[in-house]
């Protein structure tokens, strides 16, 4: 591919390819760090129009908020993490030996170091685990434990009949599945 002047290296299509998947990693990080303040600020509403209705049929609606805002954080952390193994394990390497390679045609030096070390560097520190552990509990509190309060609040009140009652206990089993995928989906944990 390189010769003459003007011609795209492989190099420079990795570093490219590098630049918008860091871009996109970056907007979903925007975007995810974001639903977190959304589902507050969507609690708070239905909390204080709950209140001000005194209808705590009116609390069912937080679980489908909590629900979708929370699967939506969940997928953005998914790929923002698929981004980052990507790097680590695939792209990185792949400029590593083309840099190698490189380097071994100029002059008899040794391999250069892994390309974009911070991807790996960083993960490496003593208190990943325990931060990783809090976010787990954050994410559970914010996007589970906060509409199943919710249920417990409207099934204490006895209002509603069949339908809203068999409405909330689909919501506590969406909710449940929901807290089901953030700890499989939560690190050091594993994958779901």
């Amino acid at each position: 591919m390189s010769g003459a002047q003007g011609d795209i290296t492989v190099g420079q299509l990795l570093l490219a390819e590098y630049q918008v998947v860091k871009d996109e990693q970056k907007a979903r990080i925007g975007f995810r760090d974001n639903l977190l303040y959304v589902t507050l600020a969507a609690v708070a509403a239905l909390v204080a129009a709950t209140a001000q209705t005194e209808r705590a049929s009116m609390l069912l609606a937080l679980g489908p908020v909590c629900v979708v805002l929370g699967w939506t954080y969940l997928v953005n952390d998914e790929k923002i993490s698929a981004i980052g193994a990507y790097v680590r394990g695939d792209l990185g390497p792949r400029l590593a030996e083309l840099a190698a390679t490189d380097e071994r045609a100029d002059s008899a030096a040794p391999a250069p170091p892994a390309a974009f070390g911070w991807e790996t560097a960083h993960r490496g520190d003593a208190r990943r685990r325990s931060r990783k552990v809090i976010q787990c509990l954050v994410d559970l509190v914010a996007f589970c434990v906060v509409p199943l309060a919710g249920l417990v609040v409207f099934w204490a009140d006895g209002e509603g009949g069949g339908l809203l009652l068999a409405l909330s206990v689909v919501e506590a089993a969406a909710i449940a599945g929901l807290a089901a995928q953030v700890v499989g989906y939560a690190r050091p944990f594993g994958r779901a």
